[in-house]
């Protein structure tokens, strides 16, 4: 009796953490699904641009990648440079630049898990080795919980602007050295080192 009152236990502390496979926690980790990304084209490193949400933490540019982005009724072409994939404890912050390249790029509402939601929440790490995938933080494990990200409300970004972002993860087991970033309008970068 006291051992299925215990796993009765663990099971509900491990649900509301979201480390049950295909369950979406408080920033927690889940199974890795296959999802279809928009056709882009990987490109060279190039400087980093500053952009307004949030300082990136480091100069270098780790990953870039280009796609056209069609969002809210425009249409245009971007840059993602990610800056800064790094281990900090339990957790992993991500920070990357987002630039319009041609036309007009809605960061409004484009890389958020539903349609009020002005942030970057839906961005994703997905340890291949481990297949799991870890959705960004958040700041409790109720519905009013806030992710720790960047928010994006109002930002139309004109040929030549940017934007600077960031999200909090929690952080893949200590052997995991590299994962890939899953970026709504942007797609898939692969193999980002985590320093």
């Amino acid at each position: 009796m006291r051992k299925t009152i215990a796993l009765a236990v663990a099971a509900v502390a491990l649900s509301g953490c979201g480390m049950l496979p295909g369950q979406q926690g408080s920033g927690g980790e889940e199974q890795q699904q296959t999802q279809a990304a928009p056709e882009q084209k990987p490109t060279s490193k190039a400087p980093q641009q500053q952009g307004s949400s949030a300082p990136p933490q480091q100069n270098e540019v780790i990953a870039t990648r280009e796609a056209k982005v069609s969002s809210g009724g425009m249409s245009g072409k971007a840059r993602a440079e990610i800056t800064a994939l790094k281990r900090q404890g339990r957790t992993v912050s991500l920070n990357w630049t987002i630039t319009a390249t041609e036309g007009k790029v809605n960061m409004h509402n484009g890389m958020s898990t539903g349609t009020l939601n002005y942030t970057v929440s839906n961005v994703s790490l997905i340890d291949p080795v481990n297949a799991k995938r870890y959705r960004v933080a958040r700041n409790g494990t109720g519905p009013d919980a806030q992710c720790v990200c960047s928010g994006t409300q109002g930002q139309f970004l004109e040929s030549g602007q940017a934007s600077t972002l960031y999200a909090v993860f929690a952080a893949p087991p200590a052997d995991v050295t590299k994962v890939n970033v899953e970026m709504p309008m942007i797609g898939m970068f692969t193999d980002v080192p985590i320093s």
